[in-house]
């Protein structure tokens, strides 16, 4: 997983929500509503959960490298690969498949990260169980190119099908579970064909001209995928990444990455789709910046929509400043942290975070910090975080507003510039036009909170005593 144009996802705060939608690379326009309804149940519930936990793993984490993108014969920041590695293009493919070889995460214990990611108040869980470079983090039976197999030392481990051990280990906390899958796959002879060089990350031959031989992708393609829905117990979210594979008649000629795209490269969304609908009923199903039937919520990454959206969304977005394992990678402070989680929040979106474990199978200490020290303010400020909406103003100077689903409840975030928070001498808001507040908390305050409304204006005075990160303020109708 990988931004293909980080530089306009940075500037997504400064793009309006139409060009967001146009240019986003994890964003695309024309959302089609499902109309299954255990399909729409889960994404009700799965909004309810706000805040999940990403990983990207795989055998790139032991040179502390981009995940698998520097296998792509393409001249882009994060395809760069490292001298060392490899003089040429093929060695350094040959060095890098054979990481597969050295591959050993003897510290892998998922109920740690499951401990941790709870106590922070994550909710859901999305797994990379397989990236581009086709090495799979499960037991498929449709490649040896995976972590189960005998060229892996790791296979010896009682623990080896470790998507197995992380869905069953976070379904038992409570999660919802969530199978991230590069529909693209540059180990196979089917994507990739050796008798051709690889151009760019596209297919490298055409499926058209080589019908049979894109025959064989799709049915491996659905192999696996039937793998991943059928044996690995309830699934809950199957995430697609990989948005060039894709019915050509789909490219969005507005959007630059998809301009880049030759050939057809239809897998067959809809007996795919089918399959897992069948083996897991209900089954929220992400087929990225495709839109149809199949792209049940959108996924800005690395950024946030700059107005709320009336889609189901979530941004994918790194703790450190990266998707893959990096030595020595700089954490976010847990302050930006929280502010990022109420901005997405208040704009309607989940926000699933990313944490790269390394070659040994555990996080950085770093990252259990951040989690740590989430915990707490998670806790106190749950009942304005989970099973909210949208409310105008959304977003007004410092002040980001959620509601409860019975509206009943307004909840107003408050945050503050700088590295340290700092509150206000006095909280000054408006509320809805005919919201009448009958009480007013300061979560996690101790003391009486003194305030008064007129009309839509409310005025709270000091609040005596440090609050972390950003002060929540919850005015109930009860």
């Amino acid at each position: 997983m990988r931004s293909l144009y980080t530089t306009i996802l940075a500037l997504g705060l400064l793009l309006s929500e139409q060009q967001v939608h146009a240019q986003a690379h994890n964003v695309s326009a024309g959302y089609q509503k499902p109309v299954d309804p255990l399909v729409i149940e889960n994404l009700e519930s799965w909004q309810d959960m706000k805040f999940g936990l990403f990983m990207h793993w795989g055998t790139y984490s032991q040179w502390g490298i981009v995940e698998s993108w520097s296998l792509c014969p393409e001249d882009e920041g994060w395809t760069q690969r490292k001298a060392e590695h490899g003089k040429t293009y093929y060695e350094y493919v040959k060095n890098y498949e054979n990481l597969q070889t050295t591959f050993n995460p003897t510290a892998f214990n998922p109920k740690k990260w499951a401990d941790a990611a709870k106590a922070a108040g994550m909710k859901y869980v999305v797994f990379t169980t397989k990236h581009h470079d086709g090495f799979a983090m499960f037991d498929t039976q449709e490649s040896d190119y995976k972590i189960t197999s005998s060229k892996t030392p790791f296979s010896k481990n009682p623990k080896a099908d470790v998507t197995k051990e992380i869905f069953t280990t976070f379904r038992q906390e409570g999660f919802k579970i969530g199978a991230y899958f590069s529909k693209p796959d540059w180990h196979t002879e089917y994507y990739w064909w050796s008798y051709f060089p690889p151009k760019d990350r596209n297919v490298n031959y055409d499926p058209v001209k080589y019908p049979e031989r894109w025959d064989q992708y799709k049915k491996f393609t659905f192999n696996q995928l039937n793998e991943l829905t059928s044996k690995y117990g309830k699934v809950d979210i199957l995430w697609l990444d990989g948005g060039w594979v894709r019915p050509f008649k789909t490219i969005d000629p507005t959007v630059e990455w998809q301009r880049t795209i030759k050939v057809e490269q239809d897998i067959d969304m809809d007996k795919i789709g089918a399959m897992a609908r069948k083996n897991q009923p209900g089954i929220i199903v992400v087929d990225r910046t495709v839109p149809g039937e199949w792209e049940n919520y959108v996924t800005p990454e690395q950024a946030i929509p700059e107005h709320p959206l009336d889609i189901p969304w979530e941004s994918c977005i790194t703790m450190g400043n990266s998707f893959s394992y990096v030595p020595n990678d700089a954490y976010k402070p847990t302050k930006t942290i929280v502010e990022t989680l109420v901005k997405i929040i208040s704009r309607g979106g989940n926000y699933l975070m990313n944490i790269a474990p390394g070659p040994t199978g555990d996080f950085d200490q770093a990252a259990y910090d951040r989690l740590a020290e989430l915990s707490s303010w998670i806790k106190t400020n749950e009942s304005a975080i989970y099973k909210t909406r949208t409310i105008a103003p959304y977003h007004d100077g410092d002040y980001y507003y959620t509601r409860s689903k019975d509206n009943k409840t307004i909840n107003v975030f408050h945050l503050s510039e700088g590295t340290q928070y700092e509150q206000p001498n006095v909280f000054e808001f408006t509320v809805p036009e005919g919201f009448q507040a009958k009480e007013i908390k300061v979560l996690g305050y101790k003391g009486k909170v003194k305030w008064k409304q007129q009309q839509n204006k409310v005025t709270i005075q000091p609040i005596h005593g440090a609050l972390q990160y950003a002060t929540v303020i919850q005015l109930s109708t009860r």
